[in-house]
Parts: C-alpha cells; structure tokens; sequence
C-alpha cells in the first residue's frame, strides 16, 4: 500500500495529463488556437484534481475507539472511528485494517465512503466484531484514501495507528472439585470466617488453643461461635494449586481455533477460573515448570497471560510443578510414558491429568502421534486421576470426569 508516494496522480490521471500536455504540444506546432485551449483544459483536470485531494489529505483528522478493549473469545466488539475536519471537496474511502482472527462481518466490513463530512460534528463510522481466536490482534492503521469523482488523482494516508485488542479464551463453567484436591474447607479443624462487608478477606480460623496469643483471637467468630476462636497467621494448607499447560507444538495437532492447543488453553483458562471462584489460590506453570505468571496472581492476569500465549518449540515436557506446590493439575498433549518422569517424581501425592488424544484433532494422520493409553496407565500406576478428552469433549465434560460428576 502506497501511503507515502509523493505524486497522487492515478494511472488515469497521468495518462490525462500525458493526453493534455500532447495535445498542447500539438496544437502549438499546427497553429490551432482551438485543440491548444483544449489541451490546457485537459492538463488542468489532473493538476486541479491533484490539488484538491492534497487538501483533503491533510485538512481530515480521525480517533478510534474500540469497545471493549479485552474480550473472550466469540464476545461483541464495535469499532468506532470518528472523523473531523474541513468540508470535503472529493470522496474520501475510509479502510481499517483487521486480521480475520478478529473476526469483521462479512456484511459489515472496514471499508467507507465519506462523501460529506460536517465542519463541527464530523462522522462517525462503526463497525462490530466477534473474534473467532484468542490472542492480541493488531487492529489498525486506518487508512484515508482521497479521490476525486473522475479518479484522476488519489493520496492515501494513515489516518490512526494500529491499537491492541486483546481476546481471552473461551471459559467454560465448571462444578465440583476432583477428590483430594486441595481447598481450605477440607482440612481438620479449620474453618473459614465468612466476609466481613463487600471486600474483606477472608479469615482462616480455628478453636483456641493454650499457648495462643490473645492477639490473635478472632472476636467475631468467638461470638458466633460461642467459643474462643484464634485466627491463623499462615494458613495451614498444602500450597498453591498447581495448573500445569503442556503448550509444546509437538504435543498438539490441528490448526486455529479448533486446534488441540486452543482446546487446551479454554480447559485450562476454564479450570483456573473455577478454582478462583472457589477461593483457592493458583500457580499457573508451563510444560517446563515455569511459572506463566507470577504466584498469586489474579484470575485477570492468568487470563491475559492465556490469551498471549504462544505454542513452545520444547520437545519433551521437562520439568515438573515443584513438589511444594500442593496439588496438581495437568492439561497435557501428546506425551510418551518416558516424558513423565517429572510428574511422575511427586511419588505418591499423585494429581490430576486430562491427556489430550490429539490423533482426533488430525483425522487424517498427517502428523503421526502417540495414543494416550500407555502415559494414562502410567499415571494411573503413580496414584494419578487420569481422563483422555478427544476432539468431541468439551472442558466441563473433561473436568466432569475428573470431578465423578461431583457438585
């Protein structure tokens, strides 16, 4: 795309002034005062045309809104562009540039003609979206292209830059919880005091005991409970919920939003969100045991960090989720019995796996990848939950056969 070519003359428009100047030429050299006044009217044509697209060009200003900035994957966004300036004197075409990833309706593209555009007021141009793939798309630049009704010269010219619009994966509801997997309420003796006004945390609590400081006595749940009741500094759990994604290209297999990774990444962003709701705190880690983003994060952040996230050229699935993490829940591709030996060293705490049967995401078999049965049964072997998803699950039917159906 030309945006900064310093002649505007159109093909056409040059051709005319070829035409004219010729023409001119001619006439001087037959003496014919007639064909001379028609050539300088037919070199003027293009030279006026030039001259008033450049004007539009620079006279036309433009802001661009997009509504919501962030959004889930199938979500509504309208683009909205608001243009300024002095009165047109030619068509000004109007096209923004948007990756089909973004998702522009076919009935209702980026592209506008401007005809008039009001001293104060100006227009304003909208158009919807509904992105089909998570990410962060590059909406932009806007570009102005200005003509005039002969097509004789054209000046385009970036009206906005490029702005950011960040699609999160699709979330799905869950319910229940896999046996054994962490949360407050399971432990022995503890009890969590519910919240106090619309923002409070909550207080992990438990029945006095000699040799507790008086400090810590929780007056409230002392009340309700009839009994002294002590607040614990640190609270006796096992660590954070550890959600392991296998993002390595190798593992998976298909292509954009119905890729065996795109699957992944909404049953993970789906598993972290329910366990958010449900208060337990996440570490979201990759296929080598780093962290995507920082311990403690909130399900917001997970969730931007999902949304950017880019497969791994990583070949084997190196690390495991350190063995202090508390429980463990792994989303994992294609994977051979001996690339569990990090899952496997957790010894008999076990945790929680879907293997992905990525072979249904390629139908035809043009990626050859192992069957899930062997790593299952291994998993299964080392006290591991294990349930295979194929192409035809869908998250809650994944998590539902981890959790046996449990509300």
């Amino acid at each position: 795309m030309a945006v900064g070519r310093s002649c505007g003359l159109t093909t056409t428009g040059r051709s005319t002034l070829a035409a004219g100047v010729a023409t001119a030429v001619c006439a001087v050299v037959l003496d014919e005062r007639d064909l001379l006044t028609i050539g300088i009217f037919v070199t003027a044509l293009p030279l006026l045309s030039l001259l008033l697209t450049t004007r539009v060009r620079r006279s036309v200003r433009s802001e661009r809104g997009i509504t919501p900035d962030r959004v889930a994957v199938g979500g509504s966004v309208e683009v909205a562009v608001r243009l300024t300036g002095g009165p047109l004197l030619c068509t000004l075409r109007v096209t923004d540039a948007v990756p089909d990833a973004a998702g522009p309706q076919p009935e209702s593209p980026p592209r506008f003609a401007v005809h008039r555009l009001p001293a104060r007021a100006g227009v304003r141009l909208s158009y919807p979206l509904r992105p089909v793939l998570r990410g962060s798309h590059r909406i932009g630049p806007l570009v102005g292209r200005a003509s005039d009704p002969l097509g004789l010269a054209e000046f385009p010219r970036e009206l906005c830059p490029a702005e950011r619009l960040l699609v999160l994966p699709a979330i799905v509801g869950l319910r229940g919880m896999p046996p054994a997997l962490g949360g407050r309420e399971n432990l022995p003796g503890v009890t969590v005091a519910p919240r106090q006004g619309g923002g409070a945390p909550e207080a992990m609590i438990r029945p006095y005991r000699p040799g507790d400081e008086l400090r810590r006595v929780h007056w409230r749940s002392t009340a309700r409970h009839d009994e002294l009741m002590v607040r614990l500094e640190e609270p006796p759990r096992r660590g954070y919920l550890t959600v392991l994604l296998d993002r390595r290209d190798a593992a998976h297999r298909g292509r954009g939003p119905e890729s065996s990774l795109e699957f992944a990444v909404s049953l993970t962003a789906s598993i972290c969100a329910h366990l958010s709701s449900r208060g337990e705190p996440v570490l979201l880690v990759t296929e080598d045991g780093t962290p995507l983003i920082g311990a403690g994060a909130g399900l917001d952040s997970m969730l931007d960090a999902l949304a950017a996230l880019r497969p791994s050229a990583t070949a084997r699935l190196t690390g495991p989720p350190p063995a202090a993490a508390g429980d463990v829940v792994a989303v994992l591709g294609a994977i051979e019995p001996d690339e569990l030996d990090g899952l496997l060293a957790r010894g008999s705490s076990g945790g929680h796996a879907v293997l992905l049967d990525v072979r249904s995401w390629d139908p035809a078999g043009r990626a050859a990848a192992p069957a899930p049965d062997r790593p299952a049964a291994a998993l299964r072997r080392a006290g591991w939950q294990v349930v295979v998803a194929t192409a035809g699950s869908t998250p809650d039917q994944a998590w539902a056969g981890l959790t046996g159906g449990a509300p």
